[in-house]
């Protein structure tokens, strides 16, 4: 089943939405030249060149060979761009098209899909399946951004939005009464994926959040009181982790003469005190926890304190959708070219008085990334959720070069809890 109501969207308004998202991906790569396409292997980075191929035929399998044409648009692709049946270290090996090959075989496939699409009113089977592979593709042009700060490239050239309002630190916790809560995905919902599905009711106890995530300064505290060489502060996995990589603070710091510095994509910025602490793995936000004794949230305290209106006592919903323009009320879609101030957009705060629960930096929660009950393999992508439950930790809220159209409190990222390179940062709640 590729649809789970009868959801449609006019012809016209899917094709925006995948224009916009081949637009974003080929702005994320057009100042660089082939050299920079041809980096050398790195283990967790996908090629460039192999991203770009990935994405359109992700369309050409799970829309185009679904409702159009059965054979390949591109000679080999399959034994190219098949993410579950090609591995990470294989990819850097293939015999990748060229620069101009591959730009040509995206174009080819966004031909076909466009003409599917038609202008007319869009059955259900072709609004999801065209939703499916913009939010991929949404996706994919984040991994992009990562890819670039991870070579040190320059900063993508991408249109910057005003400035925020707000800033500054925010400290202090909200508390959140305890009671059964709704968690995950509702069936009328336009778009969900698989891990999604869907809401039920679980028992969360009362409890205290911060409202804002923690800032570069309070990380700086347990960088320097010698957390990064203290065992006690972290679990066993952590401490081998952070063993094996030899990290003494976040992957991207350095000491300057005048204090912390920061990699921002090629250059070294001062650390902003109050800027979220971002680029930290799973391990090393933990770790921190328990040296400021406190935790990470759960997913189901998270999703609370995100939705749900202390007045009215009930889970409110975030006004997001497909067709929305660009958030002004939230640091999304890359308009602010890196974080800011966690002080920043109180026009975003949730009901519960926390600031920034999208946006900015994705949260790493404490939970691991796990089936809600009645999961079932009904999802045209089987392989986007299934084959990693229990390997990895559920990630909140969306990041500043997330889409705004993907950054709604029922989607679940998930990373292995040593990942590092994604815009990641954290909240505490209190013990």
């Amino acid at each position: 089943m590729l649809t789970d109501k009868n959801h449609t969207l006019p012809g016209g308004e899917l094709v925006a939405l995948v224009r916009d998202a081949r637009q974003r991906t080929l702005s994320l790569i057009e100042d660089l030249d082939d050299g920079e396409l041809e980096v050398p292997p790195i283990s967790g980075v996908n090629p460039p060149r192999w991203e770009l191929g990935h994405v359109a035929f992700f369309f050409e399998v799970f829309f185009v060979r679904l409702l159009g044409r059965a054979g390949p648009i591109l000679e080999g692709a399959d034994e190219m761009f098949d993410s579950f049946h090609v591995a990470h270290d294989t990819r850097w090996s293939l015999p990748l098209p060229s620069r101009a090959g591959t730009l040509s075989y995206m174009e080819d496939v966004l031909d076909e899909v466009l003409e599917i699409i038609g202008d007319g009113d869009a059955d259900p089977a072709t609004t999801y399946l065209a939703l499916l592979g913009t939010l991929h593709e949404d996706m994919h042009g984040e991994a992009l951004t990562y890819t670039r700060q991870t070579l040190e490239y320059a900063p993508p050239v991408l249109h910057r939005g005003p400035a925020p309002s707000g800033g500054g630190p925010l400290p202090g916790d909200v508390a959140i009464p305890g009671g059964s809560f709704r968690l995950g995905a509702d069936p009328e919902a336009a778009f969900v994926f698989d891990n999604e599905k869907w809401a039920h009711s679980v028992e969360v106890p009362t409890f205290h959040i911060a409202r804002a995530p923690v800032t570069n300064e309070e990380y700086a505290g347990f960088v320097d009181a010698g957390g990064y060489r203290q065992r006690e502060w972290w679990d066993l996995e952590g401490w081998r982790f952070r063993s094996r990589t030899g990290l003494r603070h976040p992957i991207y710091w350095t000491r300057g003469s005048d204090g912390w510095l920061r990699r921002q994509f090629d250059r070294a910025v001062p650390l902003d005190p109050h800027h979220p602490a971002s680029h930290v793995s799973w391990h090393e936000a933990s770790a921190y926890c328990r040296w400021a004794n406190r935790r990470l949230p759960t997913e189901a305290e998270w999703d609370k304190a995100c939705t749900f209106d202390l007045h009215s006592g009930t889970k409110g919903v975030i006004p997001w959708n497909y067709s929305a323009p660009l958030r002004s009320d939230a640091n999304l879609d890359s308009t602010q070219g890196g974080v800011v101030d966690v002080g920043c957009y109180p026009e975003s705060e949730s009901a519960s008085g926390c600031r920034q629960m999208l946006g900015n930096v994705w949260e790493w929660t404490s939970s691991a990334f796990y089936p809600f009950p009645g999961y079932l393999v009904d999802f045209p992508y089987r392989e986007y959720s299934a084959p990693w439950f229990g390997y990895q930790k559920v990630l909140k809220g969306g990041g500043w070069a997330t889409r705004s159209r993907l950054a709604r409190p029922t989607y679940r990222n998930f990373f292995l809890p040593e990942r590092a390179d994604i815009i990641a940062g954290f909240r505490t709640c209190a013990l």
